[in-house]
């Protein structure tokens, strides 16, 4: 069973827990919000709750769903009060019963926090001296509730909310797109196009945010959003889109919130997990259109593959210090991909990432605006060049100009650019397993491992191994035999990405190399040094 409810009267909590058991369920998990009698100094009488209710309802149950797929819950509800509630009144109620124990708390915890960031519930405060105060539903909600959590089972944990800051302005709010239907080549009809679209965002990041922000504002029906980081507070000079109160939290679930906070129209589908040569292609296959926004070179490649072998048009770029280029893959037959006009994926590190080589913060946000420009006129059918051209933007000088591809000397020459895009995914996913993971480098040795360090001296230096590793930098790899090493190669470098790339070019030459998963970043804390 998964309900949601809104609901003028308290709740009959015997019932509701009642509902919930399942005899596959070993764990039961329950939070309960209570109204509290001050907030930020003031002695709050009692509180008012209105919500959107049809908008309120389908929101909810759509955050259950998405509770049930992420943990495995088999049975969720949550009951939110409306109306007039005094102190000491339950204001909220969410329960959750699973498998075990762990899936029903991170499920009961998931549903709350998303709740209160998603739901478009607007509350009013009572204050003993008489007067009353509109708040949104966002950390001011949290200072005048107690949280209660209640787990079935052999331990106790309690529950955490995290902060989020979208103020709601309109009890009711329905899209106004006038602006942009009165433009002829959009209009009515151009407005259902977009509804009925359905686009996929790979990164949430610089390029991201503008492309996110406009998708969703122009009415996109459904933004496909995938990102696996979490916000840093080096982030925010060019991913305006968030802001200090956010750092540390996930970018995919940031942007989703944003989303729902500037369109409540859009559906969003949330993917925490990079895509691979293994799931490219079915995700893919669930959309129009894929606009990719990383600074990730293998993500790139990877997206024109995908977009070549489903017939899914891929808007590209990328952006180094004031410069940026564009690039859009039709996915038509006989018309250039990513690989016409550089066919093999250059090695880490040639090309440098924001983290690099610097960026100044309007760079992702125009190319990413023109990445956004792009996907419109391909939704709308709007007047794009005849020509397919790699476009580049320098800032700097104002100046812009369109580098041709040329569909017969690229893969052309090598069977079209479905059967090099076939190749290379059939490549990638026989590499699928080139990658092991350990918390800890003196596993790998106890496992057999030999350990070779690619990074540069200066990276070593600023974060050595604990253990001993021979060096060699990825760019000398090709040239090393390693014929010293007795048993299989475990590389490591930063992330994972050069790494991953020379044990590739090892194993071409048959050596028995693997790459460290995430690199030195994802040791335990204090195993790198």
């Amino acid at each position: 069973m998964m309900r949601f409810d809104l609901t003028a009267a308290p709740a009959d909590l015997a019932k509701l827990r009642e509902e919930l058991q399942h005899p596959g369920s070993g764990g039961f998990c329950a939070f309960e919000g209570w109204v509290r009698n001050n907030n930020e100094g003031r002695e709050v009488s009692g509180l008012e709750y209105e919500a959107y209710t049809e908008l309120a309802i389908a929101e909810g149950e759509r955050i259950l769903a998405e509770a049930a797929e992420r943990y495995g819950v088999l049975a969720a509800s949550a009951v939110h009060r409306v109306g007039d509630l005094k102190i000491g009144d339950l204001a909220v109620w969410i329960g959750a019963s699973a498998p075990h124990r762990d899936e029903a708390f991170r499920a009961c915890r998931y549903i709350i926090d998303e709740i209160k960031h998603r739901l478009p519930i607007w509350k009013k405060e009572h204050y003993l001296e008489g007067d009353t105060a509109w708040v949104a539903c966002s950390h001011t909600e949290r200072a005048h509730e107690m949280e209660a959590p209640h787990l079935h089972g052999h331990h106790h944990g309690h529950t955490h909310t995290h902060e989020h800051h979208h103020e709601v302005t309109a009890k009711e709010f329905t899209p106004d797109y006038s602006r942009q239907t009165r433009l002829r080549d959009v209009g009515a009809s151009g407005q259902a196009k977009l509804a009925a679209s359905r686009v996929l965002v790979i990164g949430a990041g610089g390029l991201g945010v503008p492309v996110i922000s406009y998708l969703a504002g122009a009415g996109v029906g459904t933004l496909g959003i995938v990102d696996h980081d979490v916000l840093d507070a080096s982030n925010l000079h060019r991913q305006v889109m968030y802001d200090a109160r956010d750092v540390g939290q996930r970018k995919v679930d940031l942007a989703a919130r944003r989303v729902a906070a500037l369109n409540p129209s859009v559906q969003v589908q949330t993917y925490a997990e990079p895509l691979t040569a293994q799931t490219a292609l079915d995700v893919f296959a669930q959309y129009d259109l894929v606009v990719e926004c990383t600074d990730d070179l293998a993500s790139r490649y990877l997206a024109s593959d995908a977009a070549v072998l489903t017939g899914t048009p891929l808007v590209l770029a990328s952006v180094y210090q004031y410069e940026g280029q564009l690039q859009v893959v039709t996915a038509v037959p006989g018309e250039p991909c990513l690989r016409c006009l550089w066919p093999d994926m250059p090695a880490p590190g040639l090309a440098g990432s924001c983290v690099e080589s610097g960026v100044l913060g309007p760079v992702p946000g125009v190319l990413g605006t023109m990445q956004a420009m792009e996907a419109l006129k391909l939704l709308l059918g709007l007047p794009r060049p005849a020509d397919h051209a790699l476009q580049l933007v320098n800032l700097l000088d104002g100046t812009s100009q369109r580098l041709p591809i040329d569909a017969a000397s690229g893969c052309a020459l090598h069977g079209g650019c479905v059967a090099v895009a076939r190749a290379a995914l059939e490549q990638a996913q026989a590499d699928g397993d080139i990658e092991r993971q350990f918390h800890y480098l003196d596993d790998a040795i106890a496992a057999g491992y030999a350990v070779v360090d690619v990074r540069e001296a200066d990276e070593i230096t600023a974060a050595p191994l604990h253990v001993t590793s021979l060096r060699i930098p990825s760019g000398e790899i090709a040239a090393c035999s390693l014929a010293g090493i007795d048993g299989p190669a475990l590389l490591v470098c930063a992330s994972g990405k050069r790494s991953t790339h020379a044990a590739r070019t090892l194993r071409q030459r048959g050596v028995d190399a693997w790459s460290l998963a995430g690199g030195v970043a994802a040791l335990a804390p204090g195993a790198s040094s």
